[in-house]
């Protein structure tokens, strides 16, 4: 596996509420090794691309990056549809969680969740 540990700034920002709220998930959970934040995009959702972000393991062909004291991973192919987004945490009474807001995103669905670029 290489280390490819990139000391530029990452491809995405976070918002202190988001760091705040990814530091407390990471603190409790329970994994085997060394749990990466894991940023990207598959397929599906209901505008064609979903975004994805899950603590996990590092695999061949990933970037790393340093925010705050998170080791995130992004698989290199990714980038191109994530560059310049920030993540932010809501926790309102009509919206909690993630929230994306992408610059290369040409439509977003109701959910926000899903993306087209």
């Amino acid at each position: 596996m290489e280390t490819n540990v990139h000391v530029e700034a990452p491809p995405v920002q976070f918002t202190e509420t988001a760091i705040a709220e990814l530091h407390r998930l990471k603190s409790e959970l329970t994994v085997e090794g060394e749990a990466f934040l894991r940023i990207g995009v598959k397929g599906g959702g209901c505008s064609g691309l979903s975004y994805l972000l899950a603590f996990d393991k590092k695999e061949d062909g990933d970037r790393e990056y340093e925010v705050e004291g998170i080791s995130v991973v992004m698989n290199k192919a990714h980038v191109m549809y994530v560059l310049g987004m920030v993540i932010d945490w809501e926790n309102g009474l009509n919206n909690r969680g993630f929230t994306f807001n992408n610059p290369n995103a040409k439509e977003t669905c109701g959910c926000g969740q899903s993306f087209s670029a």
